[in-house]
């Protein structure tokens, strides 16, 4: 078993409050992954966090958090960025052994901290950010995004890949998600409310099918109508109920995704999802199966008026596929992997005990 030292990020606190920020969610499953596979965890975040871990040490403090609903209003350089890495710092230096992990989940926003630990094994375990990328082992959230991190140099170049930048998706709590197949008369968005999630497009597909859009989220929704219909911030609860009844959940991104979360929300709830034809989506949202990929208007509009061709247990079944129980396995061999380079013969280090290679397998309707 190894030992893992789990960073919060630094302006939110690690627990389901901050259920908005994908990152934050993250830290709090993949704490509760890591100690269900038998590691030692140790966490540092704001002393409200909530995770499952060995020891929790309180790096900020609770005067230092905002609103759960402010979670994209933070600086980097600011006081509580400084305090988290100054103090963070100090905390590790007196838990670490060798060959410990240190788990930089927020890119950029943890580089101060991993600088003053290179003797430790940095990795940066769920990539989906644009910018930041500094650990020597990089896991992507998709293959979209690893290969957009390569970019066509990779495609020209022999020397640009490395074996161990790997694609592990989100993963997500299935208990958090009622499957059902009876849907009710709405279609929702479920996200930041802005163009580049698409809200426009999602009115326009509505108002020209001539149904209603419920909007859950942080922002706000330009002229609400009869079409459209804006329900604020919403908890698990609530996100729960809007989910398994939902028509379809519309998420016509309008950036490259690096997973958007909500669509695989949506196939745990037995609900279609209708996205471009772009990013993550291309990985997550299998055409035909478990919605609709579209590249025109009239590829929308159509896809919402014949989205009951779409049965909710196969979107169920693909959805199982990013459960957290499914998703340890994968990074239990990514680990294995990476310490193999310190403690055996890396990439040549034999396993007897192998019976398959399914971690990686998935399965499909």
């Amino acid at each position: 078993m190894y030992r893992f030292h789990v960073l919060g990020v630094p302006h939110t606190a690690s627990n389901r409050e901050w259920l908005s920020c994908a990152y934050t969610q993250k830290v709090v499953k993949l704490c509760a992954m890591l100690k269900k596979l038998g590691h030692t965890v140790i966490h540092y975040g704001n002393e409200a966090s909530q995770v499952e871990c060995d020891e929790q040490v309180p790096v900020t403090r609770r005067e230092d958090l905002r609103s759960p609903a402010e979670y994209l209003d933070y600086d980097i350089n600011g006081p509580v960025y400084k305090r988290f890495h100054r103090i963070a710092v100090a905390e590790i230096e007196k838990r670490k052994q060798p060959r410990d992990f240190l788990l930089c989940m927020w890119g950029a926003g943890h580089y101060e901290t991993a600088k003053e630990h290179l003797d430790m094994i940095l990795v940066e375990p769920g990539i989906g950010y644009a910018g930041g990328h500094f650990a020597q082992f990089k896991v992507f959230e998709s293959y979209s995004l690893m290969h957009a991190y390569y970019g066509l140099d990779a495609v020209a170049t022999c020397d640009k890949m490395t074996w161990y930048d790997v694609v592990i998706p989100n993963y997500f709590d299935v208990d958090d998600f009622t499957f059902s197949k009876e849907k009710g008369d709405y279609f929702l968005f479920l996200g930041r409310v802005y163009l580049g999630k698409g809200i426009h497009v999602a009115r326009e597909i509505v108002e020209a099918v001539g149904t209603r859009l419920l909007v859950a989220g942080p922002g706000e929704v330009d002229k609400p109508s009869d079409h459209v219909i804006h329900v604020g911030m919403v908890d698990t609860e609530q996100r729960r109920a809007l989910l398994l009844s939902a028509k379809a959940l519309i998420a016509p991104s309008m950036f490259l995704e690096p997973f958007c979360g909500t669509v695989t929300e949506a196939h745990l709830s037995g609900t279609p999802t209708i996205t471009p034809d772009w990013g993550a989506f291309a990985e997550n949202n299998l055409h035909g199966i478990t919605g609709y990929r579209c590249r025109t208007f009239e590829h929308f509009t159509w896809a919402a008026q014949n989205i009951g061709t779409i049965d909710p247990a196969a979107c169920r079944t693909w959805g199982e596929n990013f459960s957290m129980t499914r998703v340890a396995q994968m990074y239990d061999e990514y680990f294995w992997s990476v310490m193999n380079i310190f403690t055996g013969k890396g990439w040549y280090e034999p396993n007897p005990d192998r019976r398959n290679l399914d971690w990686i397998k998935k399965v499909y309707p």
